[in-house]
């Protein structure tokens, strides 16, 4: 059903805005609008504003943007119906209303839902009784507190063909028929159809929540001898085990905060991790990954971290997950792989290792591109041309699989790159004049003292601290990235420091006060030699009378923002150069010079953005 754009309307107006995030995010007066540290992105200078008139919320620092709706959807993982049905209930209106047959499904829906809600709790009284002291046992066995069964509402299914169904008797057998809570045998030959049945008998029972936090669905582990070791229910209208992540409900939150989100392969996994403090993790239901279920982890971080067994199982897993991901991949969406220890699985290694030993393994993880070039490359015969040839055209498929244009390409030229660096160093050349090739030899020795003679670029960031003297408010619009500014070891350095720290205690300074508190600092005699020193004429390093200054508010900031954006750009650009020009100078390979050359394109690039900027404001209204 469409929702009517008039109801969209009244139920941004109904539902306070302020009062939404301010649940979760302090929010602060700044003016007209409220202010606080984004949620989307580490910070510790606010540059996430909430705007109640307009009746949307925006982060100067990543440039996360929208309304109520997409916060309930970002921060509660909700699809855009169940955000819509949520915050009707917090206004107090009534959803608009359906056909009657859509109606009838909500109703049928609604009524499952308890069903299931039902079944949840009397599997965990069984759990808590007396005839559950063998399963709490596993439990102790396995580690998990008290907290995490509760937290988890874990239960238990007794070895009885019909316990459960004696004991939610009064919800009707149709409709634990429906939500797979009871087996219907087939009718025999004669028509005649077998008694129902309770599906899980023996097991420890974990339930499976949607991302509203509702019981959906049931996994059970056998907690004797039998087979199979873990049963999910099957589909039934609540529950799509290819749509359906284990913990989503608790863990999405979470991973919006932190910016990580970890798939595992087992319930026991993802609530081992909680109880060591890592509450950031999810896991499909007995399957491979599937699309929509990488993309429910991408509508939460755009590289969620894989950490399947250390099994050659596990591995295989990863590798198929990988695969999958290929043709989704889009700008600044990937996955990263962790490599867990043979034969160990993320419960055995905090339980025995520690929190801290998994936090490294993440840190290491991979980038999805590194382990389809190890999948391809390592262990791999490739002694004849005819097998190296399999490997170039390998990964050449797997480039192609990907639909989006920008980063097939940059795939296929990574993955040429590499074949040509690792098989054909006997052909490393460098294009010399007329058209021949010479050995790079005297090239690459004259790119290594280029780089060491090359001295440090301070200009653009003297430009950047005389902004922040002259507006100090522009420091709220770019939050962290301000304090990743290479500024080197002198008087920028200890200049920028200062600003921040003045600025991070009082943000509300303007340019009198930040004087006046640099003064205090002992600051001030360096504030003036930047100030002096200053050469570039960007539109943030002009004094503005106050009646000009709110006019062009916007253009400072964006100025301002891009100029640190280019900076910080040059900044990495510089650090792959000069990686490159050292490989280059080694190898002496065509691979490198390639990679040297293009990134001394961006290198022009970015500095003839910066120059345009400097231009382009030199004369614009602010003069």
């Amino acid at each position: 059903m469409t929702i009517p754009p008039a109801f969209l309307d009244e139920l941004r107006a109904r539902v306070g805005l302020a009062a939404t995030i301010g649940r979760s995010v302090k929010l602060t007066r700044a003016g007209r609008e409220m202010k606080g540290c984004c949620p989307f992105h580490n910070e510790k200078t606010p540059s996430f504003y909430v705007n109640e008139d307009k009746g949307f919320y925006h982060c100067f620092g990543c440039g996360e943007h929208g309304s109520v709706i997409d916060w309930t959807m970002k921060q509660e993982g909700l699809a855009f119906r169940d955000a819509i049905e949520s915050l009707a209930a917090q206004a107090g209106l009534d959803m608009p209303q359906e056909s009657p047959e859509g109606q009838q499904r909500a109703r049928a829906a609604a009524g499952l839902h308890e069903v299931t809600a039902r079944a949840a709790t009397w599997f965990a009284e069984q759990l808590a009784s007396a005839g559950g002291a063998a399963a709490r046992g596993y439990l102790d066995k396995r580690g998990l507190t008290a907290a995490m069964v509760a937290a988890f509402q874990l239960g238990l299914a007794p070895d009885a063909r019909t316990r459960l169904k004696a004991a939610l008797d009064s919800v009707g057998e149709a409709r634990l028929i429906e939500t797979g809570m009871l087996i219907a045998p087939e009718p025999d030959s004669s028509g005649k159809a077998g008694e129902t049945y309770d599906r899980f008998r023996g097991r420890l029972m974990f339930p499976i929540r949607d991302p509203r936090g509702r019981v959906i669905a049931f996994g059970g582990r056998i907690l004797g001898d039998g087979q199979p070791k873990y049963l999910n229910s099957p589909d039934t209208p609540l529950f799509d085990k290819g749509r359906t992540l284990y913990n989503l409900d608790r863990a999405g939150p979470a991973a919006r905060k932190s910016g990580r989100l970890l798939v595992v392969e087992g319930y026991m996994d993802v609530i081992a991790l909680a109880q060591a403090g890592i509450i950031e993790a999810v896991a499909p239901l007995g399957t491979a990954l599937t699309e929509q279920q990488l993309q429910l982890l991408w509508r939460v971080v755009p590289e969620p971290v894989l950490c399947f067994d250390g099994d050659a199982a596990g591995q295989r897993a990863g590798l198929r997950a990988a695969l999958r991901a290929l043709p989704l991949l889009e700008p600044g969406r990937s996955l990263r792989l962790a490599a867990l220890p043979a034969g160990q699985d993320p419960d055995d290694i905090v339980r025995t290792q520690g929190t801290a030993a998994f936090e490294a393994l993440l840190a290491g993880a991979e980038p999805l591109i590194d382990r389809l070039w190890r999948a391809e490359t390592e262990g791999i015969d490739t002694g004849t041309p005819e097998r190296r040839a399999g490997v170039r055209e390998r990964l050449r498929e797997h480039s192609q699989s990907i639909a989006n244009a920008s980063v097939r390409s940059l795939y296929d030229a990574e993955f040429r790159a590499r074949f040509d660096a690792l098989f054909l160093p006997q052909r490393s050349f460098t294009p010399g004049k007329g058209g021949r090739f010479a050995a790079p030899t005297a090239r690459a020795s004259e790119a290594l003292k280029a780089l060491h003679a090359r001295p440090p670029a301070t200009q653009e960031i003297a430009a950047l601290l005389v902004g922040l003297l002259e507006h100090p408010s522009l420091a709220d619009r770019c939050g962290e990235r301000l304090a990743h500014l290479d500024a080197g070891e002198g008087t920028a350095r200890a200049l920028l420091g200062g600003i921040l720290d003045a600025l991070t205690h009082e943000p509300e300074l303007d340019k009198v006060a930040l004087t006046h508190n640099l003064r205090g600092r002992g600051l001030a005699e360096l504030a003036d030699r930047v100030r002096a020193s200053n050469r570039l004429g960007f539109s943030f390093t002009k004094p503005s009378p106050p009646d000009q200054v709110s006019g062009h508010e916007a253009a400072l900031e964006r100025d301002f923002a891009a100029v640190v954006d280019t900076v910080l750009a040059r900044t990495r650009i510089d650090g792959e150069l000069a990686a490159a020009t050292r490989r280059f100078a080694n190898s002496e390979s065509e691979a490198d010079w390639t990679a040297q050359q293009r990134l001394r394109a961006e290198r022009a690039a970015v500095d003839g953005t910066l120059m345009r900027l400097a231009e382009t404001r030199r004369n614009s209204d602010l003069d």
